[in-house]
């Protein structure tokens, strides 16, 4: 097999489950680390096989301030020789930005939380005002629950916005949104691969909204967060199937929450979805072979 599948990302740390996944099936793999510094020459064909992006909004917590950049000019250059890029340019703007989010999953009849978006910080307070007590701010570029503060009153808020904790994210944008309360303390987070349901993993809020999935981000002694949710099929799968497939999304973990009053609320999408290692112990499919085996698929012609 001459082709290779390059994989595109920008944290190494979150690499060798995929990498076992990969040596298993037998395919051959790179990685394309870019974390905002080199060059394209944009006149060079890129070389010939199968493209996975699977850039993370979290990149600039780790000091790769200029990967999302880098990603979307690779992904043109990739996308302009016509090579087959999984997740491409249209998934990367889903992945760094919630508004995008937001827009494509309610326009896929999806139920999303009521949200504003404020550019700046001058009319935080003014908008705040706009919701009810308790809610949430968040970054519009985040990833692992970064930047997700809850508010009970707007007292508090006004607080934290005068002593400066409530800071933009890395593109300017802030998210005030409804806090959706779950009818018990967890949220579950469906794994698409190929636009395939694979599983769905409960992962408890009990300790806060930082709920990255891989061993990287696993804290020592602390109380388990994700577990299979046997035998749960999403309640509105075909619903988040057809956002998929709108958006061009190939490999996603979706989350959502079931509320008291029978809503399914659907608040964020992950398209470098990682993988817990106690969950994948448990489920019948593993995510990183579902993966490794659907690119091996695209490369086989």
């Amino acid at each position: 097999m001459s082709q290779r599948i390059y994989a595109i990302h920008e944290n190494p740390d979150w690499w060798p489950p995929f990498a076992a996944a990969f040596e298993r099936e037998g395919l051959p793999v790179e990685q394309w680390l870019l974390t905002g510094s080199g060059r394209i020459d944009l006149d060079r064909k890129p070389p010939k096989g199968v493209f996975w992006s699977r850039m993370s909004a979290s990149s600039h917590t780790r000091g790769h301030d200029l990967a999302k950049e880098h990603t979307r000019a690779v992904l043109a250059w990739l996308e302009g020789h016509g090579r087959r890029v999984v997740n491409g340019r249209r998934v990367l703007e889903l992945e760094m930005s919630k508004v995008e989010q937001h827009a494509a999953l309610r326009a896929a009849g999806i139920d999303v939380p009521r949200t504003v978006a404020v550019v700046g910080t001058e009319e935080l307070h003014e908008t705040a005002r706009q919701l009810s007590a308790p809610f949430i701010v968040k970054h519009n570029q985040g990833g692992k629950g970064l930047g997700v503060q809850r508010f009970d009153d707007h007292a508090a808020f006004d607080v934290a916005l005068s002593d400066g904790r409530v800071e933009p994210g890395p593109d300017g944008l802030t998210l005030v949104q409804e806090y959706v309360a779950p009818a018990e303390p967890f949220v579950t987070r469906a794994e698409f691969v190929g636009g395939e349901f694979i599983y769905a993993v409960r992962v408890a809020t009990t300790q806060g909204f930082e709920l990255c999935p891989a061993d990287a981000c696993a804290l020592p002694d602390a109380a388990p967060l994700f577990e299979l949710r046997k035998d749960h099929e999403p309640p509105h799968l075909s619903a988040l199937q057809r956002f998929l497939h709108q958006s061009g999304t190939e490999v996603a973990g979706i989350e959502y929450i079931q509320t008291a009053d029978g809503r399914v609320v659907t608040y964020d999408v992950n398209t470098n979805t990682n993988y817990n290692p106690d969950v994948e112990a448990q489920a019948e499919r593993s995510g990183p072979l579902e993966i490794a085996r659907y690119l091996g698929r695209l490369l086989a012609p």
